[in-house]
């Protein structure tokens, strides 16, 4: 019945003439009304229950932390209600406000027939953002430069001389202690540098995926050339990937042999441009303020050749948390640097598991500032937690979203430590490899002696090829130390020992970042454990062997099996356990593989040329006369180096 035909249509009944015929015509009226009403409410029952045609077929979303059931039904462009049906069969009860899990919300796009990418909420907010930003809105960034070197080499004093102001004097021993980010400006172009207490702290920060630094000056004193710290600092500079600028301090002491400093320089891979290499090398005393102009000057000319620095200042801010503490009058208090977008007061910001209104900001000379563009760094307070250095942070619109992705990341997080992820072993090295967690076998050497340490070296190698690059991140002299830890647990490395033992806080740190640390005495037993655990990673090659041909003959449709094709071996063997081709007129049908094989009403493995048996075929009954029936196998063939 269609829903625009009337369903009480006048009926016409004949006038009732006496009292039981007025009785029999009333309750023939109210049956049929009765009826009428049946049919009304099934016809609301069926418009209710038809399906909407509104499934998001081959659309492809981004799942983030924190999304209520509302923005994922606006991704897939469906209606919530759709949504909320699917989480009551699954007999969750939700609002449209209400969180989902990240994996649950790809279960229900899958289901949904939406192809999903896992974004974290930063890269997310900025996402639409670059897909439609204009080139125009890409302007300069200053770049970000760390200082790093051995102890007492002159790091502080020389950022000291470069913003002229005394930040020495104000630290326990002349020692920095803690990490510390300042602007200057150098003809008209601004320059942040990131002031560490050492390697170890640029490491960490690495460690929980905070990439701030575009540069590394590498302080060396001219009295004392490449030291210990040194060469680890080098280690952990290259391993970030970044431009290293030597500045060789402390030049206006006598004695000083720079020819030496650039040998030993050479020898960790830094060949001075003045020697041909490609690392600038700027002379400079901090005390006496010489070389400060050339090296910013150098800075700048790195900058420009060497690093891709732009940002969009009209974005939402995102950076890098720096370091955090609680201030009295001030509550939790984080001290950031703003890698993309403008930070304003009144941004509502989520750092780690905290969030909050930015009430105040403040510059690296603690002024009150109303906002911070690319690369600046500044103290921010307003956040309800106090997050760990090292973690990103970033602006979204709402303080209920950022409520929710704080309270999910704790939920998440508990009883877990911010830092930790999944340890490489060489066991587990070609899954993280597949799984696309590690692109190289990171190795961190340490030995007894340098005649080791060059035999080691000469190995790997030689097991070096383009699928799996071998990357030898720091080789040392010595024992395990909590630095070598500390880098392999940046980088994803393993420490290899040789005749050397792990001193007692490098263990403890060890087991706790569950860092793989290998010991040998004998140098083949390295290289064939490496050998073994690259030749894991190689893909290998996958070999397809033909096995023989039958010719269908006749086929026999048998109950609860299926269609069995009676053939006959015209050319090599079928195999039981073997892969099926259905070829027809010379073109593939079908390909599967042999799920039963049989001569006469036996069971055998294989038949030969020249025989006749049954072949059953796995889901396939579509079989006909003529048909040929190819089997072959495949065979997955290791490499070797």
């Amino acid at each position: 019945m269609h829903p625009t035909t009337p369903l009480r249509p006048e009926v016409a009944t004949p006038v009732p003439t006496t009292d039981q015929q007025r009785r029999d015509a009333g309750k023939k009226q109210r049956e049929r009304h009765r009826e009428i009403e049946v049919i009304e409410k099934d016809l609301r029952l069926q418009r209710r229950s038809e399906p909407e045609q509104v499934l998001a077929t081959n659309r492809e979303i981004t799942i983030s932390e924190g999304m209520t059931v509302k923005e994922f039904s606006e991704k897939l462009g469906i209606k919530a209600n759709l949504v909320i049906k699917k989480l009551v069969d699954r007999k969750i009860f939700a609002t449209i406000n209400q969180t989902l899990d990240v994996k649950l919300a790809e279960e229900l796009a899958s289901e949904f027939g939406a192809t999903t990418t896992q974004m974290t909420f930063e890269e997310e907010s900025t996402f639409d953002l670059e897909m439609a930003e204009d080139a125009a809105d890409m302007q300069l960034r200053p770049p970000v430069v760390t200082i790093m070197g051995h102890v007492d080499h002159g790091k502080t004093s020389l950022l000291d001389a470069i913003r002229k102001s005394n930040v020495v004097a104000g630290e326990f021993g002349g020692i920095t202690q803690h990490i510390g980010a300042y602007q200057v400006e150098h003809e008209g172009k601004l320059i942040t540098f990131v002031d560490t207490p050492g390697h170890e702290a640029f490491t960490e920060m690495r460690a929980r995926g905070a990439n701030v630094t575009d540069i590394v000056v590498l302080v060396v004193a001219a009295d004392d050339g490449v030291m210990p710290q040194t060469v680890e600092a080098i280690s952990h500079a290259k391993a970030a990937d970044v431009p290293i600028i030597i500045a060789l301090n402390k030049i206006d002491l006598p004695n000083v042999n720079i020819n030496r400093i650039y040998g030993e320089l050479s020898q960790q891979g830094l060949v001075p441009e003045e020697y041909g290499g490609d690392t600038p090398v700027v002379k400079t005393s901090a005390t006496q303020g010489v070389g400060i102009a050339d090296l910013l000057e150098m800075i700048g000319i790195v900058a420009e050749l060497k690093c891709v620095l732009k940002a969009n200042p009209k974005k939402n801010a995102s950076g890098t948390c720096l370091e955090a503490l609680i201030s009295e009058g001030r509550g939790a208090v984080a001290r950031v640097i703003v890698q993309d977008g403008t930070l304003r007061v009144g941004d509502v910001m989520v750092c780690g598991d905290g969030f909050g209104r930015v009430r105040a900001l403040y510059d690296d000379k603690g002024r009150a500032v109303e906002e911070a563009g690319p690369s600046a760094p500044v103290e921010v307070s307003g956040l309800d937690a106090v997050p760990t250095a090292g973690e990103k942070f970033g602006v979204v619109d709402d303080i209920g979203r950022a409520r929710e992705i704080a309270e999910t990341r704790r939920e998440r997080m508990r009883g877990v430590s911010l830092g930790e992820r999944q340890a490489i072993t060489l066991e587990n090295l070609f899954e993280s490899m597949a799984q696309k967690k590690v692109k190289s076998l990171n190795v961190i050497l340490k030995a007894d002696v340098q005649g080791s340490l060059e035999a080691l070296t000469k190995e790997l190698e030689k097991l070096v090829n383009p699928e799996v690059p071998i990357r030898v991140l720091h080789k040392a002299v010595g024992g395990i130390s909590e630095s070598d830890i500390l880098l392999a647990d940046a980088s994803q490395a393993i420490v290899i020992g040789f005749r050397v033992a792990p001193e007692d806080r490098a263990v403890t740190l060890a087991e706790e970042k569950k860092i793989d640390i290998r010991r040998y005495d004998i140098i083949y037993q390295v290289t064939d454990e490496i050998k073994k655990a690259v030749e894991g990673m190689l893909i290998p090659e996958i070999k397809e062997v033909h096995l023989g041909r039958a010719v269908v003959r006749q086929l026999f449709k048998i109950s609860k099996v299926g269609t069995v094709a009676g053939c006959f071996v015209t050319q090599g063997l079928i195999e039981r356990s073997s892969k099926a081709r259905v070829l027809r007129d010379g073109r593939e049908i079908y390909k599967s593989s042999i799920e039963a094989l049989k001569r006469f009403k036996d069971d055998v493995k294989e038949v030969r040329e020249n025989f006749e048996c049954g072949i059953k075929i796995v889901n396939f009954d579509d079989l006909k006369p003529d048909d040929v029936i190819e089997a072959y196998r495949v065979d997955v063939i290791r490499r070797t180096l």
